[in-house]
Order: C-alpha cells, then sequence, then structure tokens
C-alpha cells in the first residue's frame, strides 16, 4: 500500500484534490493499493515520517527544495505534480506514476523527485503517467 499526502499551501486545493483522488482510488478498486490525505504544506514537516511520498501542488515549486533541506533532508520523495495533472488527474495514471516515482527515488534519493527531462514541472505538457507516453 503506497501511503501518499498531497499538500498545498494552506490545504484548500489540496483537500479539493484529496477528495477527487479518493473517489477515483475506488472507482479503479485501488483501495488495498493506495490511500490518500491531504495536508497544508507547512505541517508537512511534523508528518514526514507517516507517508511514502508527498505530492505538492504545482505552486510549491519553488518552494520544494528549502522545505527538503530544512525538514525531510531526502528521506521521503517530495513530487511536483505536473501542472496538467492538477485538478482533472485520471487515478489510475497517478497510480502508475507514484509506483516509477517511489522506485526511481529508491534509487537515487534526490529532492524533489522527477522523470528524466520533467525537471520543471509547470512546464511539462502530459496528462498520463510518464511510463504511457512513449507509446
Amino acid at each position: 500500500m503506497i501511503k501518499a499526502a498531497i499538500c498545498c499551501k494552506g490545504g484548500f486545493s489540496s483537500s479539493t484534490m484529496a477528495e477527487r483522488i479518493r473517489k477515483g482510488i475506488k472507482h479503479y478498486g485501488l483501495e488495498s493499493e493506495l490511500s490518500i490525505d491531504f495536508c497544508p504544506f507547512l505541517l508537512a514537516s511534523k508528518k514526514i515520517e507517516a507517508y511514502d511520498i508527498f505530492i505538492l501542488c504545482p505552486h510549491l515549486s519553488r518552494d520544494v527544495k528549502r522545505f527538503n533541506e530544512r525538514y525531510c533532508h531526502d528521506r521521503k520523495p517530495l513530487y511536483v505534480l505536473p501542472i496538467r495533472m492538477y485538478g482533472p488527474v485520471d487515478v489510475q495514471e497517478l497510480y502508475w506514476d507514484l509506483i516509477d516515482l517511489l522506485a526511481l527515488f529508491a534509487k537515487h534519493p534526490v529532492n524533489p523527485v522527477h522523470f528524466p527531462g520533467e525537471e520543471n514541472a509547470l512546464k511539462i505538457r502530459r496528462i498520463t503517467a510518464y511510463r504511457h507516453q512513449n507509446r
């Protein structure tokens, strides 16, 4: 089971995203594979050990390195969600990304974790999982 937290500045948009993702988890029958909570970014520092991965809303892309240096220290992956996956996220596609991101981070634990060529989440145009881009 992947335990993920989705974070935004104050918890408002992340709570909406978490609810949308929870509905998708049920829709795809992923209840035993993925759980999601929302967490305001400022409170995430107190919950580092509670989750396997932190999904950050795109507007946090400027804050992720400082957060990692101050609180996380590359212990858990911090992933900035691509701008086009924010909002209309397909949970099955997100789930594939999370599996692949956790594997990437296990091999090379450096934050923010990202796929090759996707250093800037605000420029990523894909709406499907990274593994489905080369089909």
